[in-house]
């Protein structure tokens, strides 16, 4: 297999930059495209690509090779079930889908049918991630202590006019702190409680304006994380790295971890170390920055996809290990509501 043929369902924002790692991997090619709007129809046609209202005619005539699956979470069950059952590998947004039952039945599926699923937690394929867990896992801080971090953002009144938005399956937990739950748990390992506070008091909408959550990991270290959608700061994953031409950049940091050795500042590798290895409040620190291109994490991610779709790489966030990351997430809803410390 020279080139990998894959079909996206779901042709909006994210969709869209599918479309163009799509078109930036050589190894791939799009040939269909399922969304049942006029304009993703004519956006398709101008394109050449073939345009399909509904997943199972796609699947039909197209034949796949990979389908990447872009609705809202709360419309990805279906078609990740019919492209497995078409012989497709998937690759779909995350959160892999909005409750464990359905995330357990796409593991189930995955088993019988023998197809792959990759759940687009695409920040795992920039290189800060895997320094930053070689990092933390491989002693540079010494015994990891604690970990403090946020993502605090203002978004416009429009984002909120589809009713969708206004729901909890489109809240700032499942939409946002989910890529921070991943990139958490893939730094420091697997968490073993969670304790949190919502609110929607802001908007009063069905989803959350603001999230306050205290963290165990299985390792012993603590953590704390503050998360909002109805506040400016500039302090949240895209602001600080620049991912998004969109969200303009302020190269603030938005999490740090703390060992026993040292700490380290994060997106933007810093690594602060006391002079003269005396790691104590006498002696003066110094600032390391770990200078690294940050890429197009679509890109390869897109590139990867084909990789393992061409049966040449193992998945790096399988299903399973997605669930894992949806579980720790949706604890935070049930924490919140319980008003007790919930064990994973």
């Amino acid at each position: 297999m020279d080139t990998v043929r894959l079909a996206i369902v779901g042709a909006g924002v994210i969709g869209k930059r599918h479309m163009a790692a799509i078109a930036d991997t050589p190894c791939a090619e799009l040939v269909a495209i399922v969304d049942p709007l006029p304009t993703v129809k004519s956006l398709a046609e101008a394109s050449g690509i073939q345009w399909f209202a509904d997943i199972e005619a796609m699947l039909a005539a197209a034949k796949p090779d990979g389908v990447i699956v872009a609705t809202p979470t709360e419309h990805h069950l279906v078609p990740v079930l019919a492209a497995m059952d078409a012989g497709a590998h998937v690759l779909v947004e995350k959160p892999i889908t909005p409750s464990l039952a359905q995330a357990e039945e796409i593991i189930t599926r995955s088993a019988t049918t023998r197809r792959h699923v990759l759940v687009g937690h695409h920040r795992r394929h920039y290189p800060v991630l895997p320094k930053a867990r070689e990092l933390v896992q491989g002693g540079a801080l010494g015994q990891l202590v604690a970990v403090s971090g946020q993502w605090n953002v203002k978004k416009p009144p429009a984002y909120f006019e589809p009713d969708w938005r206004k729901k909890r399956e489109a809240g700032p937990v499942l939409t946002n702190l989910i890529h921070e739950m991943d990139s958490l748990r893939f730094i420091c390992g697997d968490m073993a409680s969670i304790s949190a506070e919502t609110s929607c008091d802001n908007l009063g909408y069905e989803k959350e304006d603001v999230a306050a959550i205290v963290v165990r990991f299985a390792s012993g270290a603590l953590g704390s994380f503050i998360l909002s959608d109805q506040t400016p700061s500039p302090w949240a994953w895209e602001l600080a790295t620049g991912e998004n031409p969109a969200f303009p950049r302020s190269a603030q940091n938005a999490c740090r971890f703390m060992g026993t050795k040292a700490a380290l500042d994060f997106p933007n590798l810093t690594l602060w170390t006391h002079e003269g290895g005396e790691p104590d409040w006498n002696h003066p620190m110094t600032a390391q920055v770990i200078d690294l291109d940050l890429g197009d994490a679509f890109a390869a991610q897109c590139r990867h996809f084909c990789a393992v779709t061409k049966g040449d790489e193992a998945p790096c966030i399988t299903a399973r290990d997605a669930t894992k990351t949806l579980q720790v997430t949706l604890a935070v809803f049930e924490a919140a509501k319980s008003g007790k410390r919930i064990d994973l």
